[in-house]
């Protein structure tokens, strides 16, 4: 049984790693600006605190930490203020955390910190492993990349890094495929700019089992792309997503139309990078859901 402190632990992927690590009995500890409602919603099956209020964590033992906190990329406009707050909240938060770890004693073996895909920058023709350098740099791709370097310093002093890259986590609880569902629901989803576009999806329940997974394994260190094995491009997606809700696929969405509603933020959706798991499948990871089919049948049906 191991005792692990999660940041960013109410979040949409916090939430099911955090019910993960309570059902095999782990102890977990909930960094939270608001612990009463983050023990609340665990139904105070974890303790809860403010780091910002608190040292009570740097006289705490764990054995590994999550670190998944920073602001939400969808939650607005990349206007110069949001893109500053992006990057900024991760680089202030990724430094307190490796403090926080450098002051503990004994200091935990391991710290997975969030990452993403967009690590790689856009590609419509290349494919991505943890081996490979990123396709062009962007505002993503620096985020990404300052995010790791911040992360990796925890290796200085003995702790494991593991920089787990998200892809485009699909669940029911949150993430994008509510959003990219919502026009299908009016009978009016269709092809999304060229549709040409990788997305390098996972089942947030494949997800939260592979942090789990690299938490358990000691030879796991560095990138660790977290998506399923069958990326797809826009297209596709579409069309398994309104098979499976039985409704046409016809009514497109042009670039221009996005750019125009979200400005920069529509990046996120009409470029993409085709990333591949080779870490997790080389080492054993068995994925409940490996198909784009298979995850949204269990994620959207019944309708």
């Amino acid at each position: 049984m191991a005792r692990v402190l999660v940041t960013g632990g109410t979040g949409f992927i916090g939430r099911h790693i955090i019910r993960l690590l309570l059902d095999r009995g782990d102890t977990v500890v909930v960094a939270s600006r608001d612990p009463a409602r983050a023990e609340d919603l665990f139904d105070h099956a974890v303790t809860a605190l403010d780091l910002h209020r608190s040292d009570g964590a740097s006289r705490m033992r764990f054995d590994a930490v999550i670190n998944l906190a920073g602001e939400s990329l969808s939650s607005g406009r990349w206007t110069p203020d949001r893109k500053r707050a992006i990057f900024e909240s991760r680089q202030r938060g990724t430094r307190d955390i490796v403090e926080l770890l450098r002051q503990l004693s004994p200091r935990p073996e391991v710290l997975v910190n969030a990452s993403a895909i967009g690590f790689y920058g856009a590609s419509d023709s290349s494919t991505f492993t943890e081996q490979t350098e990123p396709e062009r740099r962007d505002f993503l791709a620096d985020v990404t990349a300052m995010w790791e370097q911040e992360a990796n310093h925890a290796a200085e002093f003995g702790t494991r890094v593991v920089c787990a890259r998200f892809g485009m986590v699909l669940g029911v609880d949150g993430g994008a495929l509510g959003k990219m569902a919502l026009p299908y629901r009016f009978y009016i989803g269709g092809p999304i700019g060229s549709g040409r576009q990788w997305v390098s999806w996972v089942h947030v329940e494949d997800a939260a089992r592979m942090i789990l997974w690299s938490l358990d394994h000691a030879n796991m260190a560095g990138p660790l792309n977290v998506t399923a094995p069958a990326p797809v491009q826009m297209q596709e997606f579409g069309k398994t997503l309104a098979q499976i809700v039985r409704v046409p696929h016809f009514l497109p969405m042009p670039a221009f139309a996005l750019r125009a509603l979200l400005g920069e933020m529509a990046d996120l959706v009409l470029t993409g990078q085709r990333v591949v798991p080779e870490k997790a499948l080389a080492d054993g990871f068995s994925f409940r859901y490996g198909v784009l089919s298979a995850a949204l049948g269990d994620l959207l049906e019944p309708y």
